[in-house]
């Protein structure tokens, strides 16, 4: 009997040590997106908001680079340089310890290359200039949370980034943000050198770029578009903002109009969290955090703007709006 139980031990340890090495060997899920094929809304304006990140452990990005027609203010447009056809690029979201596996190709008519602030990588083999119609594959693991700044880091860097070639790359930490977010948002400050609009179509201005004399200082690409179409919350609701300054000159000295920021993540770190915070700045080629509530009593409905406190800066269009509506009146507009 003794004998027979060790045998039946025995047969069930083997058969737990053939289903652990089966799950070993299964193959990490992985989370692709082609954004030639997933291009990012941008009307009414960029769409702001984004999505929890995947919980598969490697994200894999296809990014097409191309040169298109985008409109900069209301009613101008202009010749940009992109990443997935828009200006910023597509957000790209990873929790801290994923492998991020990138594909960048050229189908633009000129040489151009890519730059991941949050990756600690070789620049001389992940970041060398690509010319048309070829593509360069990389991968790194993403080590430091917080939102960085990617962008075209082809010489002269000053060109490529004011024709608008960057994008925003958020990395959650391991264990997730300290507190709960009703929503998120992302938003790129960023600056166009144009000169005046001929028949509606705005031509770059390279001296302009290098005395850092600013036509449009913009707020995802385009001036304004957050006054027109505000960005939406209702009375409790705790809010985090990831921002990026793409530049290429000008820092963004963020301030939310009527509120306070709970918490700022200067760099990302949840261990490093400001309190009780008016205003932040964040330099050209920088990103940080911000989260607060739009509480009833304190900062409830009512309409709010986002603007760099720079204020001349937020004349030439880094400024838009908040509406925060009691719940029923969100529900109601929503039908």
């Amino acid at each position: 009997m003794r004998i027979k139980s060790a045998l039946i031990v025995l047969a069930v340890a083997a058969l737990l040590a053939v289903s652990l090495v089966a799950v070993s060997q299964r193959p990490a899920r992985v989370a692709a997106v082609d954004f030639a094929v997933t291009v990012t809304p941008t009307q009414p304006t960029y769409a702001a908001a984004v999505a929890p990140v995947d919980p598969a452990p490697i994200k894999q990005f296809r990014i097409p680079i191309t040169h298109d027609s985008i409109e900069i203010a209301p009613g101008v447009r202009y010749p940009g340089w992109t990443f997935g056809g828009t200006v910023p690029g597509p957000v790209l979201r990873v929790r801290q310890g994923d492998q991020v596996r990138v594909r960048l190709v050229n189908d633009a008519p000129m040489g151009h290359s890519i730059d991941f602030h949050a990756a600690r990588i070789p620049m001389s083999d992940a970041y060398r200039t690509i010319g048309p119609h070829d593509s360069l594959d990389f991968a790194f693991t993403a080590r430091d949370p917080g939102v960085f700044l990617v962008h075209c880091g082809t010489p002269p860097v000053l060109m490529h980034i004011m024709q608008g070639m960057y994008l925003a790359i958020i990395v959650d930490p391991k264990r997730g943000w300290p507190t709960h977010a009703d929503r998120e948002y992302v938003l790129v400050q960023s600056e166009f050198y144009a000169r005046p609009a001929a028949d509606g179509v705005a031509q770059p201005s390279y001296e302009a770029a290098l005395g850092g004399a600013a036509s449009y200082v913009v707020f995802n690409g385009r001036a304004f578009q957050y006054q027109v179409t505000p960005l939406t919350l209702q009375v409790g609701d705790h809010v985090r903002f990831f921002v990026v300054n793409a530049g290429p000159n000008l820092t963004s000295d963020f301030h939310v109009v009527g509120a306070v920021f709970d918490h700022v993540y200067p760099d990302g770190d949840p261990a490093h969290a400001l309190s009780g915070v008016q205003t932040w700045a964040v330099p050209p080629g920088g990103g940080a955090v911000f989260e607060t509530t739009f509480e009833k009593g304190a900062s409830g409905a009512g309409t709010y703007a986002f603007v760099t406190h720079a204020f001349a800066d937020a004349s030439k269009g880094a400024v838009g709006l908040i509406r925060v509506s009691e719940p029923n009146q969100v529900a109601q507009r929503e039908r």
